[in-house]
């Protein structure tokens, strides 16, 4: 068990800590399937075990099993088997972006309406706030929308290319 510990470069251990904070925040995903997602993304795709991954991050089986199971459920990643092996392999979904995409389409269009209401309720309520602010309100909805299109694209393109393997 030691062996997997020592096969990773302390390069990648540093790596792994910071996709996996910024992915906890992005995601909103528990540090530790964060961290589990990392080192699924900095893997081949021939995947890791259950154990090799539980011995890299350093956690229990039941925390291993029950963060391997969200990110699946959140379509992150997926687990194969070879025939006449018992264990599971997991790895990076595929289309693994798709997923993060289409949430972040989400939380945009969310944050939109958020800021639509906020100056709808502050040209009622506040007339000379609305007045004041209102075109830092208009940047920022123009912003979100730029977004929200260029997202939109990529997820188009993501679809395609996936299409075109079937």
């Amino acid at each position: 068990m030691e062996k997997v510990q020592m096969d990773i470069s302390e390069e990648k251990l540093k790596l792994i800590e910071e996709i996996g904070l910024g992915l906890e925040t992005r995601l909103q995903i528990a540090p530790l399937a964060a961290r589990i997602y990392a080192l699924l993304t900095l893997s081949s795709y021939e995947g890791l075990t259950f154990e090799e991954i539980r011995e890299i991050v350093g956690s229990s089986k039941s925390s291993t099993s029950v963060n391997l199971n969200v990110l699946i459920q959140l379509k992150h990643i997926e687990y194969y088997t070879k025939s006449g092996d018992r264990k599971r392999y997991f790895r990076i979904s595929k289309y693994y972006q798709l997923t993060t995409l289409e949430a972040h389409l989400q939380s945009l269009e969310n944050e939109i309406h958020l800021v639509e209401k906020i100056n709808s309720y502050n040209k009622i309520h506040f007339p000379e706030k609305f007045t004041n602010e209102k075109s830092l309100g208009d940047i920022t909805t123009d912003y979100l929308k730029k977004m929200q299109a260029l997202v939109a694209v990529t997820i188009e393109k993501i679809k395609a290319h996936q299409a075109s393997e079937t």
